[in-house]
């Protein structure tokens, strides 16, 4: 008898909970960022310069709400996709370039290698899709805004000012709870 009520109390706690407990699931989405920045003329071959660009707001309390999650959900934000295009002057081509690193700050974290092409073959044309860093980008993301910095290398004059638009997709994988 004794057997028979803690059988039958231990199936009631673990029925308990389990109905109980929030069913945890996996959300992922993306989020995506554009920004410009120029490349003054006049920047010597093979010498590295460095672009520090403006700050670039995140709005992810926002993006983060529109998905049903929040901040303390997400696990990971990884980059997806990085491309560069010359908006400026028109018709011109990346093969004045030959390595550009794109790279990430923000606010109390360290500067972090986001994208890059090294050793780009001439031939590119008006856009080019760098190699996305295999990093966690969370911390950058998170934060209400974050600055980028490019750090290129010309293997060949340039003799007017080039505007360069930035398109960046980030992969975030968070959990929603119901």
């Amino acid at each position: 008898m004794k057997r028979m009520i803690s059988r039958s109390l231990m199936l009631v706690l673990t029925m308990t909970v389990l109905f109980a407990c929030k069913k945890v699931e996996d959300i992922k989405f993306n989020i995506a960022y554009e920004t410009t920045f120029i490349i003054q003329n006049g920047i010597g071959i093979s010498t590295p310069v460095s672009i520090l660009m403006s700050d670039l707001a995140t709005n992810s309390e926002s993006e983060f709400d529109t998905n049903n999650t929040r901040k303390e959900n997400v696990e990971e934000i990884g980059l997806v996709t990085l491309n560069l295009e010359i908006l400026s002057p028109s018709g011109d081509e990346f093969d004045f370039l030959e390595d550009i690193e794109l790279f990430i700050s923000a606010d109390g974290v360290n500067e972090t290698l986001l994208a890059y092409v090294y050793n780009m073959n001439n031939s590119v044309g008006t856009t080019v899709a760098l190699t996305c860093a295999p990093s966690d980008f969370k911390e950058f993301i998170e934060q209400d805004k974050f600055t980028l910095r490019a750090r290129i290398v010309s293997d060949e004059f340039i003799s007017s000012d080039v505007e360069i638009k930035i398109t960046s997709t980030f992969l975030v994988d968070a959990e929603l709870i119901d």
